[in-house]
């Protein structure tokens, strides 16, 4: 991170998905999305395809956040219109107690045969990003059940229970660490963390039940593997506010969803970390020219030198075409080289 480049790198996040006409027959073959989750032939697949059309700079693994509660034996499951579900949710002290950390890595070989051929594939063409939930936003659908829009029972676990809840996130932040470990050991040579629902907390509850866990995950995590170093990317979708907190929390990268204007943020946090974002992804819903506007307006608001990973500010959005995917990479590629000159 933040070392001289020719251009801005980019990625997206959420990369391979249904917006591809490849990945939805792809999905089709596994027959439902756990199906394609947990098969590491197909997931390798869907996690290339995405390279064979754009001058992409990284492969993210294609899985989803919800595989470590799925290992702890909540019973995962997607239904149609409604998004992912648990057939057992976390109703009481006693089904925290019964989680069982070390599950993530022992339930979850399919993820890190995945890993590993995609490794295998890639041929050290571009890295390979290994993620996971954060351990506040694995916790809200492990209690609630599923996607919330208020979190009550999460947050009311967290108010009156706070012991309680603790207990929770301190079980699946060492659940984190080691299944990112895995993710290394089996060839990941850079990690995010994806704190979807962190910005749903008041100011200093974030820091308390969120922010707090994710830097006891980064304090465990292998920092080096083949002789070089393992990046490790935050993201709080909605974290603008707390952007000086996270990048003291240990990370190499911020990711900043698009509500934040990524040349404050970066005048913000100086040189202490690389920032990547941020594109409102509904900005792919746009024509290829205001595409491109948008991309030269966050070129130009980051500025010249290293630190910037050119992304979304949260995932593709499904129905985008993928031509104005294309209009995006090809902006950030012929436009970005000219603030880098110094480099």
């Amino acid at each position: 991170m933040r070392e001289p480049v020719d251009r801005t790198p980019l990625w997206m996040m959420r990369q391979a998905g249904r917006y591809l006409p490849e990945y939805r027959e792809t999905r089709a073959e596994a027959g439902s999305f756990m199906g394609l989750c947990t098969n590491p032939e197909l997931a390798c697949e869907v996690t290339l395809q995405p390279l064979r059309r754009y001058a992409m700079d990284a492969a993210i693994l294609f899985s989803d956040i919800l595989t470590i509660p799925d290992a702890m034996g909540l019973g995962l499951y997607f239904s149609e219109g409604e998004g992912p579900r648990f057939e057992r949710p976390l109703e009481n002290a006693a089904d925290i107690e019964a989680l069982v950390p070390e599950s993530a890595v022992t339930e979850l070989g399919y993820v890190m045969d995945a890993v590993a051929l995609i490794r295998q594939e890639l041929k050290g063409s571009v890295p390979l990003i290994g993620f996971s939930g954060s351990p506040w936003t694995l916790a809200t659908y492990m209690i609630e059940g599923g996607s919330s829009k208020d979190f009550a029972k999460t947050k009311a676990l967290a108010f009156n229970e706070p012991a309680l809840m603790h207990q929770l996130l301190e079980k699946l932040a060492d659940a984190v660490a080691l299944y990112l470990s895995a993710q290394v050991e089996s060839g990941a040579q850079a990690l995010q963390i994806f704190d979807t629902w962190g910005g749903a907390l008041s100011h200093s509850a974030y820091r308390e039940f969120s922010l707090r866990y994710m830097t006891r995950i980064i304090e465990q995590l292998p920092r080096e593997a083949e002789g070089r170093k393992i990046p490790v990317i935050v993201f709080t979708k909605g974290g603008g506010q707390w952007l000086e907190a996270i990048a003291d929390c240990g990370a190499d990268a911020v990711g900043l969803d698009w509500t934040t204007d990524i040349g404050e943020a970066r005048a913000r946090v100086g040189g202490r970390v690389a920032l990547q974002g941020n594109m409102d992804p509904s900005m792919l819903f746009a024509s290829p020219e205001r595409i491109r506007e948008e991309v030269a307006t966050i070129l130009e608001s980051f500025g010249s030198g290293s630190g910037h990973v050119f992304n979304l500010g949260h995932g593709i959005t499904p129905g985008v075409n993928p031509e104005h995917v294309s209009a995006m990479v090809d902006a950030v590629t012929s436009m970005s080289g000219e603030y880098h000159q110094s480099d």
